[in-house]
């Protein structure tokens, strides 16, 4: 038995960016930006942000494009990829590690998403989107439960 799971909890860097397939499903991908705060030898407290390539899929992705926006907070579940292309520009091979995330939360409150540009009126924040099952079964993550 083999477990790939990921959580995350962190600020999207940037807008998501939606596409669509041939098929016609959507695809959203953004950059999430977690941060780790620890002293230094010399005591001194430093700040280390580690980014993080996020893909979606299908209605999630659709709601992602719908309701979050560059430096809202979010949880995500999912699994690791990695994959590999050739570069069309130069012919070199390119690898990149992903979250292909199945379950998305957002953890910013309504009124900071509309002040971050996000028009989440009608957002459901704090809910979770799981595509597969109801609610998620995950607990509620307040404010206070964030390290950062």
């Amino acid at each position: 038995m083999s477990v790939n799971k990921a959580i995350l909890v962190g600020r999207l860097g940037r807008d998501p960016e939606t596409r669509f397939t041939s098929g016609g499903q959507a695809v959203a991908n953004f950059t999430l930006a977690t941060d780790e705060t620890f002293k230094d030898r010399s005591g001194e407290r430093q700040k280390r942000t580690e980014w993080h390539r996020i893909v979606l899929w299908g209605k999630l992705a659709e709601i992602t494009q719908q309701y979050l926006k560059k430096g809202m907070l979010v949880y995500i579940e999912g699994r690791i990829q990695t994959r590999q292309w050739e570069d069309k520009r130069d012919g070199q091979k390119r690898t990149t590690t992903e979250i292909v995330a199945n379950v998305m939360r957002m953890l910013t409150s309504r009124a900071e998403g509309a002040a971050a540009g996000a028009g989440a009126s009608g957002a459901p924040g704090g809910r979770a989107f799981d595509p597969d099952s109801e609610g998620g079964g995950l607990p509620e993550i307040s404010d206070e439960d964030i390290p950062f």
